[in-house]
């Protein structure tokens, strides 16, 4: 055997030789050896692997399936041999054998495949120690071959630095451009250097180093086919900006900024682009116009993060967001906007007539906003929603729609669980005002009974009675606009709670059709705290919610995504005016007072409008200190002599200011029992339905704080 074979082929050769009997002789000798079992599992395997081989998109298939091929034979020669009858016919079992270890003996898949590419040198005899042997001359270094296709100087350079570092990814380059006005930065524009075939692997390091800079001064970009020119994976434009990094670190555009700060991955507005930046001299206001680079992303704002990345001031009365679909607005005042105050006006306060639409505040950007008297496109009468905490401005924006109601000659009924100055003095002008958890029961339970009244009024010109048309002069009534203050507490009180939640639900389904709004108010909407889900869909719906500070940004966002049907971004309302004074770290160091808080933010809300956008604005000022007759009309709009019969008729039109209940008002009379005392009539007992009640003289029931009042009360049940 020449001294020149591979190890690896000599083994393989061997394998074949000593294989080839066993393959013969183990299936006639023993057809249930592990041997045939072994030799089996050895074939599917090299089955699996031909099939795998046999793919369209695997390379060098047929030097694959080659090399599995010994595996698949082996198995059929082994299979070949279990079927025939000793060894055949002729000797096939042996024959097959054979051949098999000659095939491999000329082809050598494996021993072959392993050589291709660790090839040993042929055997070559030694020269004699005494035979001079000439000197080898040294190995020239090969010389870089610069392409000699009219390059200019820069092109020339850049190619032999591209060279030196071993021409990154098998790449070549076409040309370099320099940067108009920079040293240092250029455009190369890259070719693989073997045609056809796509650049991969190269790196922003790489160029990096090649040219010496920063690898984050490297910028790669496809490359378009343009005419002349070819495209597409096999070309790559690479842009080197030192310069211009340097430059942008230190003094970037507006645009630079954005991009680098606030659209990058942890900035705060990730994924957006900069539109355009504009500065408004005269009132004193910044725009930064944005858009998301994806017009399917709705954008992500942090507006904390926002001002960071632009340098600006973090402070929510004078920096807001408005967003819109994939674009959306940075607004950056010089003062708060919302700061000034807006006095309530008679023009701002008069509706139109045809859309009952009028002014009840302004936004941060000076526009105008609406609220409406009635729902012109739905030919109904409104409901309206004020949610806040105490002294956040509920009382003064009811006092805004009560004025714009009147001037639309419509009649206004105030309730409210405690005295307040300003109530008091809205009820001068209004027709029916009252104080008391009782006296806003009676109030609704009345407004309630005139939804039946007035459906069967009948209309003058037919006849026949009609649902409620607004601004329609034939109805024969006035729309009716129920206001109740503080009704989350109303609706909790122990002795008249449960008619007020079931009679202001019954009002929110059934009173637009017949021209009765109602208008509560709280500081809260959600169903815990006296707004069932059933009432707050109907409000939303047919209002405008308005909701005043909460307390804290979180608490009013949470109302105001509870109003709306789809979660916009809600703006934040600040606490107070304070703008930042210096570094609160260098007063903690020098021991210096904080400044004081600033002034309040009352009158600031977020309305809700019709598509579910919720926009922040201040509400018009009604000055209580003064007369308000200019801002009411003259005549104070009351019901028609046949509403106050009818609801006469029924009990329900008195002086609800009443202290005490009326005998049966609320809870049937008591009977008097054989023995001379009351007791309660079937289900009146208190508890007892949705509606029910106690009689008079059992309706205060003894309050149960600890374990031994409950357990007295259960035994006082016994009776029963």
């Amino acid at each position: 055997m020449s001294t020149s074979t591979p190890r690896s082929v000599v083994l393989e050769r061997l394998a074949y030789a000593l294989t080839a009997p066993v393959l013969a002789v183990a299936p006639n000798l023993s057809p249930d050896s592990p041997v045939n079992t072994v030799v089996q599992l050895a074939g599917a395997a090299g089955i699996g692997g031909v099939l795998l081989a046999a793919r369209p998109e695997t390379t060098s298939a047929g030097r694959k399936i080659l090399r599995w091929s010994p595996l698949v034979l082996a198995a059929a020669v082994n299979t070949t041999a279990g079927h025939t009858n000793g060894f055949g016919p002729y000797g096939l079992d042996g024959l097959l054998a054979a051949g098999w270890a000659a095939a491999g003996w000329l082809v050598m898949p494996f021993s072959r495949h392993t050589r291709a590419r660790h090839r040993p040198a042929l055997a070559a005899p030694a020269p004699a120690a005494d035979v001079a042997q000439p000197a080898l001359a040294a190995a020239a270094e090969p010389s870089v071959v610069v392409p000699d296709d009219g390059a200019d100087n820069l092109t020339r350079s850049a190619r032999l630095m591209w060279v030196r570092a071993g021409n990154p990814a098998r790449t070549h380059i076409v040309t370099a451009t320099p940067h108009p006005g920079a040293q240092h930065d250029l455009t190369l524009l890259l070719r693989a250097s073997e045609p056809g075939r796509p650049i991969t692997g190269l790196s922003e390091a790489a160029v990096g180093a090649a040219f010496a800079i920063p690898e984050t001064d490297v910028t790669c970009a496809p490359v378009a086919r343009q005419h002349g020119r070819q495209g597409g994976p096999g070309w790559l434009e690479v842009h080197l900006t030192p310069d211009a990094n340097a430059r942008r670190r230190k003094a970037p555009t507006p645009q630079e900024r954005w991009t680098d700060r606030v659209g990058s991955p942890k900035g705060g507005a990730p994924g957006s682009e900069l539109v355009h930046h504009t500065r408004d001299q005269r009132r004193g206001v910044t725009f930064y116009r944005a858009k998301m680079a994806d017009p399917t992303e709705t954008p992500r704002i942090d507006l904390a993060k926002v001002c960071r990345g632009l340098g600006l001031p973090d402070d929510d009365s004078r920096v807001f967001a408005l967003v819109e679909g994939a674009e959306f607005l940075i607004s950056v005042f010089d003062t708060p906007p919302l700061s000034p105050t807006f006095p309530a006006t008679r023009e701002l306060l008069t509706p139109d007539a045809r859309t009952g639409m009028y002014v009840c505040g302004f936004s941060i950007t000076g526009q105008p906003v609406h609220n409406f008297v009635f729902q012109h496109d739905k030919n109904a009468a409104k409901h309206g929603l004020v949610l806040g905490v105490t002294r956040g401005g509920k009382t003064q924006f009811f006092a805004v729609t009560m004025v714009a109601e009147s001037n639309a000659g419509q009649i206004v009924w105030l309730s409210s669980c405690f005295k307040d100055e300003k109530t008091t003095a809205l009820g001068e002008y209004i027709d029916r005002q009252g104080i008391t958890p009782l006296y806003m029961a009676r109030q609704l339970r009345a407004a309630k009974a005139l939804c039946q009244i007035r459906a069967e009024m009948s209309w003058a010109h037919d006849g026949k009675p009609h649902d409620y048309k607004p601004g329609d002069s034939r109805c024969p009534y006035k729309q009716l606009n129920v206001y109740a203050d503080e009704f989350m507490t109303a609706s909790q009180d122990p002795e008249y709670g449960e008619f007020i939640q079931a009679d202001g639900d019954a009002l929110t389904v059934m009173g637009l059709k017949y021209g009765i709004g109602f208008n509560p108010a709280g500081q809260s909407p959600f169903a815990h705290n006296g707004f069932s889900t059933e009432m707050k869909d109907n409000l939303r719906q047919n209002s405008r919610p308005v909701i005043f500070n909460m307390g804290s940004p979180a608490a009013t966002r949470k109302a105001a995504e509870g109003t709306m049907e789809n979660a916009y971004n809600v703006p934040t309302i600040p606490a107070r005016y304070a703008p930042k004074e210096g570094s609160a770290i260098e007063r903690a160091m020098a021991g210096e007072a904080e400044p004081e808080n600033g002034v309040s933010t009352g009158g600031i809300a977020v309305v809700v409008l019709d598509n579910g956008r919720a926009v922040l604005m201040k509400a018009l000022y009604v000055d209580f200190d003064h007369d308000l007759s200019g801002l009411f009309p003259s005549e104070i709009h009351r019901l028609t002599d046949y509403e106050i019969e009818e609801l006469t008729n029924l009990g329900l039109w008195f002086d609800w200011n009443e202290p005490d209940p009326r005998p049966g008002e609320f809870w049937p009379e008591p009977e008097e029992d054989d023995d001379g005392g009351s007791r309660p009539r079937g289900k009146g007992a208190k508890g007892e339905g949705k509606r029910g009640g106690t009689s008079g003289s059992s309706r205060h029931e003894p309050q149960v704080n600890s374990p031994r009042q409950a357990l007295e009360a259960i035994k006082s049940l016994s009776s029963i």
